[in-house]
């Protein structure tokens, strides 16, 4: 019995430091981090700050889970946010309880796959609170030419 609940103590220790070191404090500042993180190549934070279930929208396809996204589309994305430079326009809150919607406008320039890129994007990222911090459950991400 004392060997099981030192066992369960150290484990949710050394998970409670992992969950917490990849979490940050707001909705916006973890929807910052990601960002970085895709920016960064660092594929661990990336996944950390997203929720196992997370439903990711982007041009008419659907990723339902974190484990699918990392299988895609999360090394283009990083390929393409290490190539690029994202400006944040404008960008929105709304926390209520444990959800919060954070919307975001952009304009992103750079290269992709050799190719001039000139875009601005829409994005909105739904978070829950997890403990002290927030995972995003859904993303949608559009964007269009620039003119």
């Amino acid at each position: 019995m004392f060997k099981h609940g030192l066992a369960a103590s150290l484990v949710a220790t050394a998970l409670s430091g992992v969950h917490a070191g990849a979490f940050a404090a707001s909705p916006k500042e973890t929807v910052a981090a990601f960002h970085e993180a895709l920016g960064s190549g660092d594929r661990a934070k990336a996944l950390a700050l997203l929720s196992p279930e997370v439903a990711i929208y982007e041009a008419g396809y659907v990723e339902r889970s974190r484990d699918e996204y990392a299988s895609h589309h999360l090394a283009g994305d990083m390929e393409f946010a290490k190539t690029s430079a994202r400006k944040l326009l404008k960008q929105t809150e709304r926390v209520d309880g444990n959800t919060a919607i954070v919307w975001e406008e952009t304009e992103t320039t750079g290269m992709s796959r050799s190719k001039p890129v000139h875009v601005f994007g829409t994005g909105t990222m739904v978070l829950e609170k997890k403990g002290d911090g927030w995972a995003i459950v859904h993303v949608h991400w559009s964007s269009r030419k620039a003119k």
